[in-house]
């Protein structure tokens, strides 16, 4: 007998459920929020922007994570709305007119690399339920 099949997982409660979602929501925000900050680092003279790819990796597995909290779609997508919101605030700048993000290629790159992964999951997500549910 391994420790693997003693473990037993706990149901959890709507309210917990409610809570990790939010949390995951706010963590998308945190890490829309850090991807932006990071995005001019240099390696040298090289521009290296490594947040782009954390972007994309973290947001994936925030949304592989809110998955396993509910199975509606809106609310898998909780962390990239969150991820959204946390991009738009830094987009539209501060009240002296200074910019988080600039016009060039590492922004539209971050955009898309943050949203398109997590984006194509949840479709896979929403396309193999409905064929579930066309079937049944």
């Amino acid at each position: 007998m391994t420790a693997a099949s003693i473990y037993v997982e706990q149901p959890v409660t709507p309210a917990e459920s409610r809570t990790t979602l939010a949390l995951l929501a706010f963590d998308g925000f945190l890490c829309a929020v850090l991807s932006v900050l990071f995005l001019p680092a240099y390696f040298g003279t090289m521009p290296f922007p490594i947040s782009i790819l954390v972007a994309a990796v973290v947001n994936l597995l925030l949304v592989l994570g809110a998955r396993k909290f509910t199975d509606r779609a809106i609310l898998t997508a909780l962390p990239i709305f969150g991820w959204l919101l946390g991009f738009l605030v830094c987009v539209l700048g501060g009240p002296g007119g200074d910019l988080l993000v600039f016009s060039d290629w590492r922004t539209l790159l971050l955009f898309v690399a943050a949203v398109l992964p997590a984006g194509v999951y949840l479709f896979r997500v929403q396309l193999e339920s409905m064929v579930v549910r066309a079937q049944g």
